[in-house]
């Protein structure tokens, strides 16, 4: 489970860090003038999008880290049994076993 654990910590370092330079990109924004199809918009509006799953991933991982935290890694938060360790490998952030994720689609 440290490894887990690690890989999270180091995850969550790499989001923070691409966080960063997202929002720096985000600061120059492309002309939208009428007629006008500055590349720079559709950059910008990627860039846009990529901030939004990136701050989605860090609160995903965060949660992970503070179930660490409270001592509930590795439980489901539906059902309460153990999540299995492939799945905790293969998604490090997840909350759930693969039962209770496949009956929530």
């Amino acid at each position: 489970m440290e490894d887990i654990r690690a890989k999270l910590l180091q995850e969550k370092n790499e989001i923070e860090s691409e966080l960063k330079q997202l929002q720096k990109a985000l600061q120059e924004r492309g002309d939208y003038g009428f007629g006008k199809g500055d590349p720079a918009v559709y950059e910008w509006e990627f860039n846009l999008a990529m901030l939004e799953r990136q701050k989605q991933r860090l609160a995903e991982v965060e949660k992970a880290l503070q179930r660490f935290e409270q001592d509930v890694y590795g439980l489901c938060e539906i059902c309460g049994q153990s999540i299995e360790m492939e799945r905790l490998e293969a998604l490090p952030f997840t909350c759930m076993c693969i039962h209770c994720a496949r009956s929530k689609r």
